[in-house]
């Protein structure tokens, strides 16, 4: 079934990109301004791509966009993108932050993540989360050893340990003497074993934070 998605864009070359998009997947509609999120809203629909650039948009720091993204999934599209500016989009009620110009397929990946309910973020602002959390909060060290790490081996628990205080798999690989790929396959089982979709999830089970 193919999943309604409005594109809120007045610049036509971005339309005209974004709505490459699979058609067997998507139903793009197009928008011009904020008040089309209203209108998306009462359609009982909710997934949208807002450009960043679109003329005269409130301050990130505006009670407003409260009200704008209320009942609805919007990813942020930016011609522009930082790492700054993501953090105020996600405080201000938005479930994804990437470049407007992206490649479809990552179109595609970001619109499947917020649709089920995760949130978009480029890797390095989740690299920076993630160093923030260890460096605020460390894992408890138990004399049986930590529950989360159980099932894993002790090279998945080397490389989990490492990824979830914002190492990237390259890094990884180099601390540990082993290949990129190697890392992925690891990240794979850890994953898997864990019962986690990503990175932020996986670090805040090796911190010991519920994420419920």
């Amino acid at each position: 079934m193919s999943i309604p998605v409005l594109l809120i864009t007045q610049d036509d070359n971005l339309w005209q990109h974004w709505r490459q998009i699979n058609a067997e997947h998507w139903v793009p509609a197009r928008g011009r301004d904020l008040s089309d999120l209203n209108r998306w809203r009462q359609q009982g629909r909710s997934l949208v791509i807002l450009d960043r650039q679109l003329p005269k948009l409130p301050d990130w720091d505006d009670t407003e966009w409260k009200n704008h993204f209320r009942d609805l999934q919007v990813i942020i599209a930016s011609i522009r993108p930082s790492d700054h500016e993501a953090s105020r989009t996600f405080t201000a009620g938005s479930s994804g932050y990437l470049h407007a110009f992206s490649p479809v397929t990552v179109l595609e990946s970001a619109l499947q993540s917020v649709n089920a309910g995760s949130v978009w973020m480029g890797r390095s602002l989740v690299n920076r989360i993630l160093q923030e959390i260890d460096r605020r909060i460390k894992p408890s060290h138990g004399t049986s050893g930590p529950a989360w790490s159980d099932s894993l081996t002790l090279r998945e628990k080397e490389v989990a340990q490492r990824a979830a205080v914002g190492r990237s798999n390259q890094e990884i690989a180099d601390e540990l003497g082993i290949t990129e790929r190697t890392v992925r396959a690891h990240m794979t089982a850890v994953f898997e074993k864990l019962g986690v979709n990503d990175r932020l999830t996986l670090a805040l089970k090796v911190h010991g934070i519920n994420a419920s």
